[in-house]
């Protein structure tokens, strides 16, 4: 069963040349390897992604970052870019929507809800 691309192009190329030049034919596509250049385990934890993600930030110059902080710039990206609420809510895995309002640093304001502003007439 394939899956479909939801990732924009560049990514999928990106991917597709990593898992070419890894020689990664099946299994998890981020793997930890040794210093000797071994791969071992069947992937990497979220401990690992911490860590890549704070060495990343420290040489970018910023001080204080944490993976999440990622997944919420990332929600936030997709709002500003038009993303739909739910569409968001989805990519990022929350059950309830007010999660992802939270996230976003919005609301539904239902006193002046978006499609009072549509002009239609009887």
């Amino acid at each position: 069963m394939s899956v479909p691309c939801l990732s924009p192009i560049w990514v999928k190329a990106a991917v597709d040349e990593w898992t070419q030049t890894a020689g990664v034919g099946d299994g998890r596509v981020f793997r930890c390897v040794s210093r000797k250049g071994s791969i071992w385990g069947n992937g990497i934890t979220e401990k690992v992604i911490w860590h890549i993600v704070r060495a990343s930030a420290k040489r970018a110059g910023i001080q204080q970052l944490a993976p999440h902080d990622c997944r919420r710039s990332c929600a936030r990206l997709c709002h500003a870019a038009g993303g739909e609420l739910e569409q968001i809510q989805f990519l990022l895995g929350h059950v309830s929507v007010e999660t992802t309002e939270r996230y976003l640093g919005c609301k539904q304001r239902l006193r002046q809800a978006v499609n009072d502003k549509i002009k239609l007439e009887p």
